[in-house]
């Protein structure tokens, strides 16, 4: 028993000496609600020509919630997002207030194709970023997230 208490003040001195974002790290969401927004979570595909990218999106789907967004959210999973679903489609843009994490916002039409990709988006920004036609949704994943995948134009998108 003497022997195993340096091991274990040592392991908890190297715990607390993680960096802080290993100890900081978004919530893990699976089917239900996010543990942290309250939202419904639904499974989201991209297919970029013969790959297919599966994600696990909040849905923001009232005025509220859309106006909410990401907002004051500090930690986002590598394959999870938000969808904001536009009935009827409509031109629409988004901006970053008050958004910590920089986000691409990929504007998808009424054909479930995106439409185009704002690619991390500025953190804080009141700079509108606009879609490039009638959006039947918007999505956001972490910034550069699309870039990495490859989504982009035409891609199909579906939740």
């Amino acid at each position: 028993m003497r022997r195993a208490a340096p091991i274990i003040v040592l392991l908890i001195a190297l715990a607390a000496c993680a960096p802080a974002d290993a100890r900081r790290s978004a919530p893990a969401i699976s089917a239900g609600h996010h543990p942290v927004s309250g939202l419904k979570v639904v499974p989201l595909t991209v297919t970029h020509g013969k790959t297919a990218h599966h994600f696990r999106v909040e849905v923001a789907k009232t005025e509220a919630e859309q106006e909410k967004g990401l907002m004051f959210r500090t930690a986002m999973g590598a394959d999870e997002g938000m969808i904001f679903p536009m009935t009827p489609p409509r031109h629409a843009a988004f901006w970053m207030r008050n958004t910590v994490l920089p986000l691409d916002i990929i504007f998808i039409g009424a054909n479930h194709r995106v439409l185009n990709v704002a690619a991390q988006a500025v953190p804080y920004s009141d700079t509108p970023l606009p879609s490039l036609g009638a959006a039947a949704a918007v999505l956001e994943l972490n910034g550069g997230r699309a870039a990495a995948l490859g989504i982009g134009r035409g891609d199909l998108v579906r939740w």
